[in-house]
């Protein structure tokens, strides 16, 4: 064979490092790469899962557009794996499918009265203030109390997003309906809950900093949490990480002593972070979050926690769960329901038996779950390659590998994709309208009307 097809379902960073590791991998034939994505724009987590006022993990775009702008991978964007392309047409057009979907719905939280209303999921808030075109243009923002669950930086991600005062996201690229949505917002009070101590935080130091960096935002700590007794905290006390947060905090903590005291005047919304406090119920009152009720925990000595019996509630009007994000099934493709990724090996996908699937691989977060920075997916995707170029003799045998043979296919199917053409088209668009209104981008939200730009109708 001196010539490779490879389909990639799914554009954010997974996919397009995959693509752009195969491209510079050692190899004795010819690779052409197709990457498939289902809305108009590519850069996935990158563009709609990341907060707007976090520029500096935004510019990892700018790798990623030198991977497309190469010439060497063609980009089909608005295009559904399922529904447009199917697993028989990329099997007949291909070598071999990689799938790069991501994860985009929210993990559960079992407890009671989670399902009651305003309870919501932090991706798809997250998804709103990031203009994701298949959500809701609008967002109930009406709690003066809000609560938020989840220890990790996308907890500390939502929360910055709710307490930070709109005027402060301007200087970004939130739609303008986002801006509007939050400016309305009365928050006056946010409460952030985990189940352990502060040293145990999964945030990183520069989340941590940059939450209490917002405006007119005093941040309010508990003592309790800090006077725990906890040996196996000691052998955290040494990490880097651990020790800049820890002074982070205790500034925090510097702070409120001097407002408590009168030196410093009191901001107009404050921020709450509760350790040691497992959620056990949400409070409903007329089918609405009226409440969150936690229960005290304390170390076990092994970095764990045992319950306490000590329960007490919080007032709230809004309850947001960021406890981590789970992957979406495939048509054709199997799914564990349990874990929410596909089955695989190193990314070889499996059946439900455990058997290898020719020609079918993954990589990313539906490969291994929502864990790790953007940045560890390079190696997880060439984990994934090293794979594929190893099972060279069980690729599929495809029927019509005429690169024209995509276009054409979509073509008839009436499916208006869009390239990497149109994506300049839209981003100069959206910076056009962040250059009239005096910011740096404005993010055109409607599917329709990025599809529209995008082909140059």
């Amino acid at each position: 064979m001196s010539r490779m097809r490879l389909a990639i379902v799914g554009a954010g960073p997974a996919g397009i490092y995959a693509a752009d590791l195969l491209l510079k991998a050692e190899r004795d034939f010819e690779v052409e790469i197709d990457l498939f994505e289902q809305l108009p724009a590519p850069y996935g987590l990158v563009r709609y899962g990341v907060s707007p006022d976090h520029p500096r993990i935004k510019g990892i775009v700018t790798a990623l557009r030198e991977v497309l702008d190469s010439g060497a991978i063609r980009y089909f964007g608005n295009v559904r794996y399922g529904q447009d392309i199917t697993l028989a047409d990329l099997k007949r057009h291909y070598h071999a499918v990689i799938f790069a979907t991501g994860a985009i719905r929210d993990a559960a939280l079992d407890i009671p009265g989670i399902e009651a209303v305003g309870s919501y999921g932090a991706a798809d808030f997250v998804s709103w203030f990031d203009g994701h075109p298949d959500v809701p243009r609008s967002w109930p923002l009406e709690a003066r109390e809000v609560g938020v669950v989840g220890n990790g930086n996308v907890a500390l991600d939502i929360s910055r997003m709710l307490i930070k005062h709109a005027d402060d996201l301007l200087p970004t690229e939130i739609p303008g309906n986002v801006y509007e949505g939050l400016k309305a917002n009365p928050i006056e009070e946010l409460h952030l809950f985990g189940r352990r101590g502060p040293k145990y935080v999964k945030f990183t130091p520069l989340e941590l900093r940059e939450l209490g960096e917002v405006r007119d935002v005093d941040m309010v700590l508990d003592e309790r949490d800090f006077d725990v007794e906890d040996p196996h905290a000691e052998t955290l006390a040494k990490n880097k990480q651990v020790v800049v947060m820890t002074r982070i905090m205790d500034k925090w903590r510097e702070e409120q002593r001097r407002r408590e005291a009168g030196e410093v005047a009191p901001a107009s919304r404050r921020l709450h972070l509760h350790f040691w406090s497992k959620p056990v119920e949400v409070v409903v009152e007329d089918g609405r979050v009226a409440g969150l009720r936690i229960e005290r925990t304390a170390p076990d000595g092994r970095g764990g926690v045992v319950d306490t019996g000590e329960f007490e509630v919080i007032p709230m009007q809004a309850l947001y769960r960021a406890v981590g994000y789970f992957g979406s099934p495939l048509d054709e493709i199997p799914f564990d329901d349990a874990r929410g990724v596909i089955p695989n090996s190193q990314g070889r996908v499996q059946d439900l038996e455990g058997e290898q699937i020719p020609g079918v691989y993954a990589t990313g977060w539906i490969k291994r779950g929502p864990v790790g920075l953007i940045g560890h997916t390079k190696s997880d995707a060439m984990e994934t390659l090293e794979c594929l170029l190893a099972d060279r003799e069980s690729w599929w045998r495809p029927e019509a590998p005429e690169a024209e043979t995509i276009p054409a296919l979509l073509h008839e199917r009436e499916v208006p994709y869009t390239t990497i053409e149109g994506w300049h088209r839209l981003d100069e668009h959206e910076l056009g309208l962040g250059e009239a209104a005096g910011r740096t981008r404005i993010k055109v939200v409607p599917r329709e009307d990025m599809t529209r730009i995008a082909r140059g109708a």
